[in-house]
This record gives structure tokens, C-alpha cells and sequence, in this order.
């Protein structure tokens, strides 16, 4: 099962959101006690809200008032069950009573047909629920304000616990959702910007190729936090590359210091006479072929961006096939060209060169007497090496075969490697189709030269 790795966006921004909205929680639950224990508070803030409602709704319809809904909600037409209910008096600046539901005098409430103070409200028993009486002066109209008078006893359909809910909602809850998310934007841009250096670091990371020179990872920008690993990882990749240096100059020296021995060897052997002597200068032939293959492979890691030039690519595969076709018919396999195309490419010609070499001589090695090998050149860039023969084994068709690994055919599989490399250096895709009896097709894709391809275009 595949790991799953959260980024460091959604880490970050989920543990703040998570202890912003704990922290909001608790100092809800606090300001809901607060508010709780002050009575006097609470019977003020309710008197406040309550008048200012039914002020409202008078002002909609003075002529009705009370509306179905007035009614239902304070339940004015009822009366007070064990003490308890809501009592409402609307005065006009006369004195006159333009509404009451108190079917007998209300000493809950203040002076009856003057006009009082602003506002006022007053506990008329401690504890809870509420048992408070208080009026406000309506002020819509300055020439006709009118009191709303309100108390509220007992408080039987918990008006207050609506009040505190509202007063949380609109002092706390929306306010800090606000700034939740504010601050939501704030962490995903900060930590986004943060991290465009690292993204840029990836980037060079997954650019690095062993092969060639090992730029450092950039660090301009970077996060302290995360500095400190990068130039660890470029320490690394120094050391790296020091070592793929030292191989690549161990590779191309042995190669070189044992060719010149190894002709002398053979100089000799053609002086001897004997089956020991052929036999011998036959494994000599296929020591010093190993010996061109490694140091071919060595020299592709120096390779330079300026010796790839545009060239017809069927005729460079024509003269490579031309070159091979006495090894061919000399080992009892015949070879043909199909060239259908000569698309221009960018490329080296030595290594295409060796690259088809290559592919003709496995198609020699590993096909029985008699085998047809086709090599075609078709459009756009495509070079296609196929036989008749037998077709590969399963652990010979990966392209990824590593040198030293001995198949079955015998040999070390050097020839497959250096062709993967050749066609990396030139961009080209690398296929290989093999059928147990039916023959392998080794295809090649290479991209075309941009000049050309902007010339058809």
C-alpha cells in the first residue's frame, strides 16, 4: 500500500484551525458564564433587545399591532400560568396606552402616562430564570416617539438563553470565523511562498544526472529549517560525484592500459600454429570486442552539448548497415535496409554509428544460422532493427539489465546497455518487442530536428 505523506500545508493549517477553534470554544464558554452571572446585565441586554423587537413590529402596522406573530411568540393573548409570562405596554407621547396585554394594573412597570427616562430595567427577583421589567424610548420618528414597555416573568420560553445565543453568535462566532479564515489564506500564501525555493530545489533534484556534471541544489530563499538538509544533500551529491568521476576514470583507463597488451598478445598468437593458438586468438576476439564495448560505455559520460549536429539519419543507418553486412553474412545471417525516410535529427554520428552496430551484431549473436536481420528507417525518426529468429528470454528484453549480470546467451549484455545510453543522450525512446519464435523488433524514436520540424510545419 503507497504512503501517503500530507504537505506541509495542510499539516500546518489543520493543527492552527484546530487550536483557533479550541481557543474559540473556551472563551465562547467564558463570555457564556460571564454573562451568565450578571443578572443585572442580563436583564438590561434583554429589555434592550426585546422593546427594540416589539418596537419594530408596531412601527410595521400600528393599526394591528399585535401581529399573529407578536402574539404567538410572547403568547400576549394568554394568561400568566403559575406567575409566569410576558407583559408588553406600548405608551404614546401623550400618556395614552396604545397596546397592553395587562389585564390589570402593571406595577412592574413604571409611571403610567409620562414619558420616563430613555431606558430603564430592573431585576424584580433574583435568580434565575428572569423575572425583569424595563422600557425604552423608540426614537424612528422624532416627533412621535413612543416607550416600550416589557417584563418578562419568569421568562418561560427561555428568551434568554435566544439572547446569549445571538450575543455569541454575533460577537464571537462571526467575527472569528472571519478571522479563521483570514488567517487560513494568510498561512496557505505565507507557507506557499515559503516553499517556492524548495519546489525549485526538487526541480534541480530530479534534473540531476550522474552521468554528467552535478550542480549543487540551489538555496537562495530557502527556509533556515529546511537549508540545513539541502546542503547536507549537496555535500552528498559532491561526494557522489566524486566518485563517479574516479569510476569513469578507472573505466576509461583500464580499457585503455589492457588494449595495447592484449594486441600484443594477439600479434603473437598469429605466429603460432595450432588449434590451441586459434582457439586461444578466438577468445582473445571476444576479450578485446568486451574490452571496445566498456571503453565506448566509459566515453559516453563525456560526452559535450556541442558535438551533437543536424544529420540525415537514413543515411548515416545505410552506411552503418553497408559497414556490417560482411560480420552479417560472414556469421550465416543475411541483413537488409528498408529506408523509407531520411528524417534530419540532432545527434553524434559515432555513437548512432555505434548504436546500430550494436544492434545488427546482438540480432548476429543471438539468432540462429539463416536469420534475416531488417533494419528499417521510417518517418518521422524512427529506426527499427528486427528479426526472424527465436526472440529473447524474459530477463533479456529489460533495458535496464545491469552490466556483470551473465545471460544466457553468454555474454554480459554490455551491447543493450550501451544502446539504452546512446538513445538517452539523443532524447530517443528505446522499445523492444520479442516474441519466444517469432523474432525480437528493437525500435527507436528519436525527436527531429527542431529546423525541420519547423520547416514542415
Amino acid at each position: 500500500m503507497k504512503e501517503r505523506h500530507p504537505s506541509l500545508i495542510r499539516i500546518v493549517t489543520t493543527r492552527v484551525l484546530l487550536f483557533a477553534l479550541v481557543a474559540m470554544i473556551m472563551q465562547t464558554g467564558i463570555v457564556v458564564l460571564q454573562q451568565w452571572s450578571e443578572d443585572t446585565e442580563l436583564a438590561s441586554t434583554l429589555i434592550e433587545e426585546e422593546s427594540e423587537e416589539i418596537g419594530r413590529a408596531y412601527l410595521r402596522s400600528p393599526e394591528t399591532f399585535p401581529s399573529r406573530e407578536v402574539v404567538e411568540h410572547y403568547g400576549l393573548d394568554q394568561p400568566l400560568k403559575d406567575g409566569k409570562g410576558y407583559r408588553v405596554r406600548i405608551l404614546l407621547p401623550d400618556g395614552s396606552v396604545a397596546y397592553s396585554n395587562c389585564h390589570s394594573d402593571c406595577p412592574f412597570f413604571m409611571r403610567h402616562g409620562n414619558m420616563p427616562d430613555e431606558f430603564w430595567s430592573r431585576v424584580l427577583a433574583p435568580g434565575k430564570p428572569l423575572t425583569v421589567a424595563g422600557a425604552q424610548t423608540i426614537r424612528s420618528d422624532p416627533d412621535a416617539p413612543f416607550i416600550v414597555q416589557f417584563a418578562s416573568l419568569g421568562d418561560p420560553d427561555w428568551l434568554i438563553g435566544e439572547l446569549i445565543l445571538h450575543e455569541v453568535i454575533e460577537d464571537m462566532v462571526i467575527p472569528m470565523s472571519v478571522m479563521l479564515l483570514l488567517l487560513s489564506v494568510a498561512m496557505i500564501f505565507s507557507i506557499r511562498n515559503a516553499l517556492r525555493p524548495v519546489v525549485k530545489a526538487v526541480k534541480a533534484a530530479d534534473a540531476l544526472d550522474p552521468a554528467s556534471s552535478m550542480n549543487p541544489l540551489p538555496t537562495e530563499g530557502m527556509p533556515r529549517e529546511v537549508l540545513h538538509l539541502t546542503l547536507a544533500v549537496n555535500r552528498a551529491l559532491q561526494r557522489v560525484a566524486e566518485v563517479v568521476r574516479a569510476q569513469k576514470i578507472f573505466s576509461a583507463s583500464i580499457a585503455h592500459e589492457i588494449r595495447t597488451p592484449v594486441a600484443v598478445v594477439k600479434l603473437e598468437l598469429g605466429n603460432i600454429a595450432g588449434p590451441r593458438a586459434r582457439k586461444a586468438e578466438a577468445d582473445l576476439e571476444k576479450l578485446t570486442h568486451t574490452l571496445e564495448q566498456l571503453t565506448a560505455l566509459a566515453r559516453l559520460d563525456v560526452i559535450q552539448p556541442d558535438a551533437f549536429t543536424p544529420l540525415p539519419l537514413g543515411d548515416l543507418v545505410e552506411d552503418a548497415v553497408e559497414h556490417l553486412a560482411p560480420y552479417v553474412f560472414a556469421n550465416g545471417r543475411s541483413v537488409e535496409l528498408e529506408k523509407e525516410a531520411n528524417p534530419t535529427v540532432r545527434a553524434v554520428p559515432a555513437l548512432l554509428l555505434t548504436l546500430v552496430r550494436n544492434l545488427v551484431e546482438n540480432a548476429t549473436k543471438h539468432t540462429p544460422p539463416g536469420t534475416t536481420i531488417t533494419v528499417s528507417v521510417a518517418a518521422p525518426a524512427r529506426v527499427l532493427v528486427s528479426d526472424n529468429g527465436l526472440g529473447l528470454a524474459t530477463e533479456e528484453k529489460s533495458t535496464e539489465a545491469g552490466i556483470g549480470v551473465v545471460k544466457t546467451s553468454g555474454s554480459l549484455g554490455v551491447g543493450l546497455k550501451i544502446v539504452r545510453r546512446i538513445a538517452a543522450l539523443h532524447g530517443a525512446e528505446l522499445a523492444i518487442d520479442s516474441v519466444a519464435g517469432r523474432g525480437t523488433q528493437v525500435a527507436l524514436r528519436f525527436p527531429p530536428d527542431e529546423l525541420e520540424a519547423s520547416q514542415t510545419s
